[in-house]
């Protein structure tokens, strides 16, 4: 049985990802995932920052005996699969992201910081903050502003280079929704060119939220482009 690892995006956790999990399991995947810390009820730890949820995807790739396995990135989950990929190149399989923003500079990630405001969203947005509470429990308010801390930290320096992307061997596949306000088709373009062993494909009539894309579409690409040689 194929096996592929599940990863959420920022301010998300792996609940978001149970129907695409469930399309995969009927085609026959063996699927895995995790919550990065700070994300699902998990505790935080001291870093909050791309490396230490690389690292975490490493320990548990290494306590589940899942070397060589396939990894699906949604948003930041992609980011931190190709960081991964550049950081132990032979300890991932195939490469799948969906709206992952690879550009950031100061002004994107001031704009993008905007939207984390827990007060803002408190008042303004209480259905999504009791959503967030849900999620993530009484810590959520330090998830978005940690998160915001994290952007920031993006926009002064991307945790993956343009020129690092040459150097990730993994076949990989970036997805785009067609109607993404985050992520640009230039930016995903751009990496696309520089990835040795990429495709890409764009998703019809899709927005950047993951509840946005259907499942079974989502995971019959996959599971094409996973199809062994």
């Amino acid at each position: 049985m194929r096996k592929i690892i599940l990863l959420h995006g920022a301010i998300g956790s792996d609940q978001q990802l149970i129907p695409m999990a469930n399309k995969l399991t009927e085609k026959g995947f063996q699927t895995f995932s995790l919550n990065f810390s700070g994300h699902g009820k998990t505790s935080f730890q001291n870093k909050f920052d791309i490396p230490q949820f690389s690292s975490e995807l490493n320990s548990f790739i290494q306590n589940s005996d899942l070397n060589s396995a396939s990894v699906f990135g949604y948003s930041m989950g992609g980011y931190v699969a190709l960081y991964l990929a550049k950081q132990e190149p032979e300890l991932l399989g195939n490469i799948i992201t969906l709206g992952t923003k690879f550009k950031w500079t100061n002004e994107i990630a001031q704009k993008e910081i905007q939207n984390l405001d827990p007060n803002t969203i408190e008042q303004k947005i209480p259905k999504f903050a009791e959503a967030l509470k849900q999620m993530h429990g009484e810590n959520w308010k330090m998830l978005l502003q940690r998160t915001s801390q994290m952007i920031i930290g993006l926009g002064d320096k991307n945790a993956v280079q343009m020129n690092d992307y040459s150097k990730i061997k993994n076949k990989v596949l970036l997805c785009l929704a067609e109607k993404d306000q985050m992520v640009s088709a230039e930016e995903t373009e751009a990496v696309y060119e520089q990835l040795p062993n990429a495709d890409l494909f764009t998703l019809p009539n899709s927005k950047h939220q993951i509840e946005s894309i259907n499942a079974d579409t989502l995971a019959n690409i996959i599971a094409k482009f996973l199809e062994p040689v």
